[in-house]
């Protein structure tokens, strides 16, 4: 293992290539996973909210290269699909929880983060149950795997499959958990590929709002406790604000697509830090069968979508 000095050493070597035109989102989680694999990271928990805050920035960042009736076209066209794919993958993790004889809040966490939005839906919703450190470190370990699997798997598999740029978006939006893979599998695939993952993506993280007061729902604390107020997505705001003044205001035109690039740049070092988070000891404590529920309820979101979007073209 590292000693510290030497790790923030490579720590910041590492972001610093991810700054550079020869990053890619690919190559920037591998490093970053590299990194966690050869070194005990010391800025695992100090880092979490800084890079956060990174990629809820470079999402505010994209939307000013996103056209706002884009944005609502696609996020109003997939409105009652999104609603039935979240629906069915929780009710199949239901299913697959009992069959297994998974823990029931680890369970409902692995089917947020499949459904909707990977870490910040499982950071949410296991807010809203009162999730404990073990359930939340299987259920982000479990989706963090089958998410790096995601964003190398799906840009090759999409050329195989033919799949143009606005079908492949489609399908990536919906069938990879983190938004940072999403952008990352779809700045991979094309410029066009990755305005619509993103859109697509971030009208189901808005989906974060009813599961999670359904969760609470469900996990009721005794009377007389408080609850700690769930985090909302907020950053999806501040991305349909950028892409609003990016539409309305002619000035801002010209640097549209300059902060869109800062924007790819920051989703490049947000894949990094998040790689570099990851653990041994996390990968260890999964276990098989969260791991067999997660790829269960993957395979099958991953499936309707794609023949959704292949039937439909869209």
């Amino acid at each position: 293992m590292m000693q510290k000095p030497l790790a923030l050493g490579v720590y910041a070597a590492g972001v610093v290539f991810c700054l550079t035109p020869w990053a890619s989102p690919g190559i920037a989680l591998a490093l970053g996973l590299v990194f966690a694999l050869l070194s005990d990271n010391p800025y695992r928990d100090t880092g979490t909210q800084y890079v956060r805050w990174l990629l809820q920035g470079s999402v505010v960042l994209l939307g000013f290269g996103v056209d706002l009736g884009s944005v609502l076209r696609v996020g109003s066209h997939g409105l009652l699909f999104a609603a039935f794919t979240i629906g069915c993958t929780f009710a199949l993790g239901y299913g697959l929880a009992r069959l297994f004889d998974i823990d029931r809040k680890t369970s409902l966490l692995i089917s947020a983060g499949t459904a909707i939005c990977g870490g910040s839906a499982i950071a949410a919703v296991g807010s809203a149950v009162d999730a404990d450190r073990n359930e939340m470190s299987v259920a982000m370990g479990t989706v963090f795997l089958l998410n790096a699997v995601a964003l190398y798997l799906f840009p090759p598999l999409g050329h195989v499959l033919g799949l143009d740029q606005l079908q492949f978006g489609t399908w990536a939006g919906i069938a990879i958990h983190d938004v940072s893979s999403v952008v990352g599998a779809g700045a991979a695939y094309g410029d066009e590929a990755l305005r619509t993952a993103a859109i697509v993506k971030l009208s189901r993280v808005l989906w974060i709002v009813p599961v999670t007061f359904a969760a609470a729902a469900l996990f009721p604390r005794p009377a007389g406790e408080g609850r700690k107020r769930p985090p909302l997505p907020w950053f999806v705001l501040g991305f349909l604000l950028a892409s609003a003044i990016a539409s309305f205001l002619p000035a801002v035109r010209p640097w549209d697509q300059d902060l869109a690039r800062l924007a790819k740049i920051g989703f490049a070092v947000t894949l990094f830090c998040i790689g570099a988070s990851l653990s041994r000891a996390a990968i260890r404590q999964v276990g098989y069968k969260p791991l067999l529920q997660g790829l269960c309820l993957w395979l099958f979101i991953s499936s309707v979508a794609l023949l959704v979007v292949i039937k439909t073209g869209a």
